[in-house]
């Protein structure tokens, strides 16, 4: 058993551990040409929830995923260092999935995802890798507490999300081996070690592609400088 933290609290939890990939800039290559949805692939339902306008890539509409399946890498990344510009509006729920791979509708069958929900009702956060190490505010619907485990899910319970509606922040997707790290403006929220015996076999750390996730009509989010580093 390792000690990590979530949001500076401390967490004691099954086979937790770090990640690093430095400060370096070099080797960024970007995903999103700021232009065009060119190199990224929609799901067949709901396509038109993602438009492109003034360099940003706007997610509005019905629940649809964009997977990214441009040249980079041949699209396919283990070790990684993946970097957004985010910015949420009221109400709104979103995710960057990794270790993905296309699907034409419904919700990923395979992959993470990072959760992107500053204010949105579901009480996983932005930083929270969703439904397994969650960085959880649930408002004045329960007590406080440090940290509690739901079967397989890590929630260490926070005042409010990492993230605040209308302002643009950076976040940052860190996977090296078996650990996956998350950060919020560069700072750490959670890191996690997928345990040997992880019997998930859909969300599971592997390999694969991104995607971002349209949600629901009332939600709109916007991404930019979508870059990746591969570490491999």
């Amino acid at each position: 058993m390792r000690v990590t933290t979530i949001l500076g609290a401390s967490l004691l939890a099954l086979s937790l551990g770090t990640a690093s990939a430095g400060d370096d800039e070099t080797d960024f290559v970007s995903l999103f040409d700021g232009e065009s949805l060119s190199g990224w692939k929609s799901t067949t339902e709901n396509p038109d929830s993602f438009s492109v306008k003034d360099g940003i890539l706007i997610v509005k509409g019905g629940r649809a995923h964009l997977f990214y399946d441009g040249p980079v890498n041949d699209g396919d990344f283990k070790n990684f260092e993946l970097q957004a510009k985010v910015r949420t509006t009221p109400g709104s729920n979103s995710g960057i999935y990794f270790h993905t791979s296309y699907q034409a509708e419904g919700w990923p069958d395979i992959g993470h995802e990072a959760q992107v929900n500053s204010t949105n009702g579901d009480p996983r956060k932005t930083g929270s890798l969703y439904a397994i190490a969650d960085v959880y505010a649930p408002g004045d619907s329960e007590e406080p507490f440090v940290v509690r485990f739901e079967g397989q899910d890590i929630q260490a319970w926070a005042p409010s999300a990492p993230s605040t509606d209308g302002e643009w922040f950076d976040y940052t997707v860190i996977v090296i081996d078996n650990t996956v790290e998350l950060k919020v403006d560069g700072k750490t929220t959670i890191k996690w070690t997928e345990p040997e015996d992880w019997p998930d076999q859909g969300r599971q750390i592997d390999h694969g592609t991104f995607a971002l996730q349209a949600h629901d009509p009332d939600s709109e989010i916007h991404y930019k400088d979508i870059r990746v580093r591969v570490l491999d």
